[in-house]
């Protein structure tokens, strides 16, 4: 009996910790998560990570549509909108393996009816939105030509280039359409049942498919947003409202499929297994960063900074992602090196996941979390982690004493005040408010380190000494409004 129960207390110390972990990496996530939702309003959300080539979390939270308070489940089904663009590309490769086109192909070999300016783009100019042509939507992201496919063809031909091919990034729909007239063409049926067929179909997405708001879908998430087109410009008024999309047949090669985390997740899977890409150089060729004419690359913005064949990409030395987003709301970064993928979706445009995704990751690879430093600049980590071993009440010397050992030593106004508000975000403000003094020492002659630090003096009930330091920021920015109002509100 003895020897039976210390086997069995064997197998526990053997099993337990393991389960127990994953038990509270799960939970700790799920707290990110619902904090993460109420931070940024929003109302319905679905996870999927992908963990060593398998399903290790599939969770939805909140609501799928609030009026009528239906909660959402793991086969609601979300517009995942651009991210449409990274099954174009993998429907592109599928044609290349078949050998029907060469993605360093100009299109004038497959289309005849295109402007001359147009005939030496290629594939991969296309799909990486470097080809420099003129985008078939306004600036209120409408289609041109009524949503009308000819009318839109015929407008978009008689527009100037915007730029010479490879020359610079610039996101653009038109390539898309070329795409999807192309696809259609060279595989002998509509681009839609080609994806759906060899995508949809071989990976089991039984609830995936193209559409927008004028069509019944079952199990649709309702679509919010926060987000307002004020004559071109796109404006958080922080207030949710009923959002709603056209996409025509033609122009959902751009943006259109409906999907769910775990439709998603066999996608990434069967990518993976070689079920869609055969060659699994072709699934290098569709995840590397395509360089623009002068060796440099070209994207979204500091995170999604640059861009493969459909999918954006995270580039950088540590932990980089290919990394599909779609209508400010949903987003799927995979780390190849890592064996990770992470899958947020959303019904609220503006909630723009990309940028917390990292953060899952780190509850898998600790040192990918912010709080180790994870996405500084290597001087800018070495601040952050000497400040955090030495305390925050001694960050003044500690930036003196590395700078005095590193001549070469550099960090920025704007990394320090993003370190700031990333304090502010962890609940720890009196930190913060070391981190905001720092940069109006260094940066002595800028308006906006004084308006952060004022800002966060007032948070932290200092009134006197915020009113100083919004005072010394609009004598340095007359135009700084936030400062002035918040002056004249103390008046």
């Amino acid at each position: 009996m003895k020897i039976l129960f210390k086997s069995f207390l064997l197998i526990a110390v053997v099993i337990f910790p393991k389960d127990y972990t994953a038990q509270k990496r799960s939970d700790s996530i799920d707290t990110f998560i619902s904090r993460k939702m109420k931070e940024l309003k929003i109302p319905g959300l679905q996870l999927a990570i992908i963990r060593n080539d398998k399903i290790d979390k599939l969770s939805s939270y909140g609501l799928a549509n609030i009026e009528h308070q239906v909660s959402t489940k793991n086969n609601t089904v979300f517009s995942i909108n651009s991210m449409t663009k990274a099954f174009v590309g993998v429907a592109i490769m599928q044609l290349q393996e078949q050998g029907k086109l060469k993605t360093e192909d100009a299109i004038s070999k497959y289309l005849t009816d295109i402007p001359d300016s147009w005939k030496n783009i290629t594939f991969r100019q296309l799909l990486s939105n470097t080809s420099g042509l003129p985008n078939n939507i306004d600036q209120k992201e409408q289609v041109l030509g009524e949503g009308i496919e000819s009318k839109n063809w015929e407008i978009v031909t008689t527009l100037p280039m915007e730029f010479s091919p490879g020359e610079k990034f610039s996101y653009n729909q038109t390539g898309y359409f070329i795409l999807g007239k192309i696809i259609t063409q060279l595989s002998g049926v509509h681009f839609t049942k080609f994806i759906e067929d060899h995508q949809f179909k071989p990976s089991k997405m039984p609830a995936t498919q193209f559409g927008d708001s004028n069509d019944i879908i079952e199990n649709s998430a309702g679509a919010y947003s926060t987000i307002i087109n004020n004559n071109g410009q796109w404006i958080n008024d922080g207030k949710l409202h009923n959002a709603f999309a056209t996409f025509p047949l033609f122009f959902r090669t751009a943006t259109g499929i409906l999907s769910s985390a775990e439709d998603l997740s066999q996608w990434l899977l069967a990518l993976q297994e070689g079920k869609l890409l055969k060659d699994k150089k072709s699934i290098t060729e569709l995840f590397s960063t395509i360089k623009l004419n002068n060796g440099t690359v070209g994207g979204f913005n500091k995170l999604t900074n640059g861009y493969a064949l459909g999918w954006p990409t995270v580039v950088r030395a540590e932990h980089p992602a290919a990394a599909p987003v779609g209508g400010m709301r949903s987003a799927l970064f995979v780390y190849p090196q890592d064996h990770l993928s992470i899958i947020v979706l959303t019904n609220l445009q503006g909630s723009n996941p990309e940028w917390f995704i990292d953060e899952i990751a780190g509850y898998y690879i600790p040192d990918m979390k912010a709080e180790n430093g994870f996405g500084l600049s290597p001087d800018m980590r070495m601040l952050y982690l000497q400040t955090n071993a030495d305390g925050y009440q001694n960050v003044g010397s500690v930036y003196q004493k590395i700078k005095k050992k590193n001549k070469s030593f550099k960090v920025s106004e704007d990394e320090i005040n993003s370190w700031g508000y990333h304090m502010v975000g962890r609940h720890l403000k009196n930190e913060a408010l070391a981190v905001f003094k720092l940069n109006t020492e260094l940066f002595p002659n800028s308006s906006n380190v004084f308006d952060s630090y004022g800002e966060i003096l007032d948070v932290l009930g200092r009134k006197e000494e915020a009113i100083s330091n919004y005072k010394k920021s609009l004598l340095l920015n007359p135009d700084n409004t936030n400062a002035a109002n918040y002056l004249k509100d103390k008046k």
